[in-house]
Formats: structure tokens, C-alpha cells, sequence
């Protein structure tokens, strides 16, 4: 088992503030393993929320202590643990009356794909709770799971590591990560068919199947005609009247059914950064999917990546998913487009700090022409520019010049 140091050091940390810390994404991006392989000192216990039995001791805040001085300890002092806990009703009650009287519990739960889950929760136990998302791998992890020396290698880099020999071994696996994404299960599967065999799985037999539920019968052909063209858009703004009519839904039935790919996790929305520009547009988000595997199985795409004609998109999204992972509690992530077309990719907020970068899939031997990027920072007032690109690892004028592979050490 492969640890996963930076989401155990933020329940760590998590815990040293509140009482209950909540671990939410998509399904199979490895929360119940981060729960189990949690350091505690003392006696702890472990839930399964989807087991009816589980989800009945929930019930009753008398019955449900009386289980866990049993199985856990009679002074309910330790670590409980409650995967898929949106499967339990009451939860978000349950747990603040537990967690009121017992000063010595801990509480570690899982979330995936629950609707309005965060929302709720956070309402009921305000000031008790802290939400962390899990995502699949990320490029760095994914290089521990295959390779512990090439990871130690590439811990070692920072963001002025330059281009060599030493480097090629990272835009390979880069290749191979964007294809395939950071699944766990698919990361550890070396054949390339059996990677696509694992996403096929979990795309058909967990994520869709959550989403069915709430899918309405008619609407379910449509939905997935939805999924494919968001899937083949990544990157691109998203208009329902557009995607209304291309996949024969309802516009009220397309705008909740791309909500719902959010709120399961499936898909991430970008707003606009409006800023100091008026011409900006306000309103259009932008569709990312939360793993780029699962972007290519909707695709059903699995061309070598130097070889796609949607190589732009592909790296982009995962450029995004890499600044998602480093986002600090209170920080944003927004896109910037004019009416007159001007486009920066990405405008990262830091509670302390603000970075604006453009990813280009290409592979330049020399400085590019960064007009959009220099000229939005300037407006702004933002200092820290990046071009993502396949090849350089340079500062020119006053963008810094960043390989792709080196995205997430930003």
C-alpha cells in the first residue's frame, strides 16, 4: 500500500482543530484506504455506511453508544471511522450529538457522490467539521506508485529544474498519467488494456451506476449523450442552450444534470474572474472531469497523446487538476476570457497570493508570444505568470516558462 503523506498530514492537522473530519470525492480515488491507513494512537473502529446494519445503530444516539462502548471502548474514547457515511440518514445530527458528549472521540468519515452532502453536513456541524477532497492520483503520486526511485528523483526537483536526460523518464510517464489518469486500481495495473478494462469498470459499475438513481428513466439516454459531449468539450465553456439541443434534454433537465455531475464529483466547474475589465464574460463556466482517464473512457480515446487532436484540452485538464490538489482552504481557481477573446487558462487565488497561467501543448525551442498572459498581469496586478509547456524551463521577460511535468510543484 502506497501512503499517500499529504492527505494524512491534512487529517492530521485537520483533527488537531475540530473533532470530525470528513474525506469527500469520487468514488475509487482511494478515501477508505486513506481511513484505514491513518495513524491513531489507540482503539478505533470501523463503519461501513452502505451496510443496512451500520446504517440502523444510526438511529438512536442511546443505541449507538451503547454499540460502540461495546466494540470500541466503554469510555467512547478512539477513533471512529464511517465510510460512505451519505449513506446514513441523520448522519449530520447523529454525529454532532456524539461528538458533543464525548470530548475524546475522533471522527473519520468518507463521502462519495452524495447530493447537497457538503451542504448540509457543514450546516449541521459548523465549526466541528472540516471537509477535505480527495482527488485520484496525483502526477507525483502516480510516480510512487510505479517507480519509489524515480519519485524520490522527482521530489528532489523544484520549479527551476532544468531540462536534461535526467528529465525524459517524467514526460514518458506524463504521457502514459494523461491517458490513463490516477485512479489507484488503474495505476497499479501495468498492461495498457487492462488500464482501460479498470476504467471501464469503475465508470460503468460506480460512478454511473450512483448517478442512475437520480437520472430519470426518460432522461438517461439523453444523460449520457450529455456526459460524451462535455467529455469531448473539457476545457471549453459550457452553453445548455447548446447542450440542450445536441442531447435532447430539457434546458432545466441539462442545467441540474450538469450540476449533478458536479456534485458527484464526475466533473469540475470554473467561473469567470471578472476583475477589472467590464468586457469580461460574467456568467459561462467552464467543464473540466475530475480525472483525465475517466475524461478518455467517456471518450473512448486512448491515442497516444502527441498524436490527438485534443492534446490542448488533455493537458490543460490535467493542469487543472494539479492546482486543485495544492489549493489552500479559502482559495480559488477561475478562468478569464473578454468579449473580444482575450483568454488567460487559469487565475489561481491564494488566501496570501495570486498566479495566473497558460498551458500550450507544444513542444517550443524557444519564447513564444505570452501577449493575453503579460497584459492580464499586468491589469491585474499579478506578478507570477506561467506558461505550462512540453519543452522549456525558463523565465522570459516576465513569464516563467514551466514543463508540464513540473506543473504540480507549483
Amino acid at each position: 500500500m502506497v501512503i499517500r503523506a499529504s492527505y494524512l498530514e491534512k487529517i492530521d492537522v485537520a483533527f488537531s482543530m475540530v473533532p470530525i473530519v470528513c474525506l469527500i470525492g469520487a468514488r475509487q480515488v482511494g478515501k477508505t484506504s486513506l481511513m484505514k491507513m491513518f495513524h491513531f494512537d489507540g482503539d478505533k473502529l470501523f463503519l461501513n455506511g452502505q451496510d443496512p446494519e451500520v446504517s440502523g445503530l444510526f438511529d438512536k444516539l442511546p443505541e449507538l453508544e451503547a454499540y460502540l462502548k461495546v466494540y470500541l471502548n466503554p469510555e467512547l474514547k478512539g477513533l471512529l471511522l464511517v465510510d460512505e457515511f451519505q449513506f446514513i440518514p441523520r448522519i449530520s445530527t447523529m454525529l454532532k450529538l456524539l461528538s458533543d458528549k464525548n470530548d475524546n472521540l475522533k471522527i473519520l468519515c468518507s463521502g462519495s457522490s452524495g447530493i447537497n452532502i457538503q451542504q448540509s453536513v457543514e450546516e449541521s456541524l459548523a465549526g466541528r467539521i472540516r471537509m477535505i477532497e480527495v482527488f485520484s492520483l496525483s502526477f507525483s503520486e502516480y510516480l510512487l506508485f510505479k517507480d519509489e526511485k524515480l519519485f524520490e528523483l522527482y521530489d528532489s526537483f523544484d520549479l527551476s529544474t532544468k531540462d536534461s536526460a535526467l528529465t525524459a523518464p517524467f514526460r514518458s510517464v506524463l504521457n502514459e498519467y494523461l491517458l490513463y489518469g490516477g485512479f489507484p486500481r488503474a495505476a497499479l495495473t501495468q498492461d495498457k488494456d487492462q488500464k482501460i478494462a479498470v476504467l471501464d469498470d469503475i465508470y460503468k459499475t460506480y460512478l454511473i451506476r450512483d448517478v442512475r438513481s437520480y437520472v430519470k428513466n426518460e432522461h438517461f439516454t439523453g444523460f449520457n449523450r450529455l456526459l460524451r459531449m462535455l467529455a469531448a468539450q473539457s476545457g471549453n465553456m459550457i452553453n445548455i442552450n447548446e447542450l440542450s439541443r445536441e442531447s435532447g434534454l430539457a434546458y432545466r433537465a441539462c442545467d441540474e444534470y450538469v450540476q449533478l455531475l458536479q456534485q458527484m464529483y464526475i466533473i469540475k466547474l470554473l467561473e469567470p474572474f471578472s476583475g477589472n475589465k467590464r468586457s469580461v464574460i460574467t456568467k459561462m463556466k467552464k467543464a473540466y472531469f475530475t480525472d483525465t482517464g475517466l475524461r478518455n473512457i467517456i471518450n473512448t480515446d486512448f491515442n497516444q497523446f502527441e498524436f490527438r487532436p485534443d492534446k490542448g484540452a488533455l493537458l490543460e485538464n490535467y493542469v487543472l487538476l494539479e492546482l486543485s490538489r495544492n489549493l489552500r482552504p479559502g482559495g480559488k481557481i477561475q478562468y478569464y476570457r473578454t468579449t473580444d477573446g482575450t483568454e488567460v487558462d487559469f487565475v489561481v487565488t491564494q488566501p496570501d497570493s495570486r498566479y495566473a497561467l497558460e498551458c500550450k501543448s507544444s513542444n517550443p525551442v524557444k519564447p513564444v508570444h505570452t501577449g493575453a498572459l503579460q497584459g492580464f498581469g499586468k491589469l491585474e496586478g499579478i506578478d507570477d505568470l506561467y506558461l505550462i509547456n512540453l519543452s522549456l524551463n525558463l523565465r522570459n521577460d516576465r513569464v516563467k516558462y514551466l514543463q508540464a511535468y513540473l506543473a504540480g510543484k507549483i
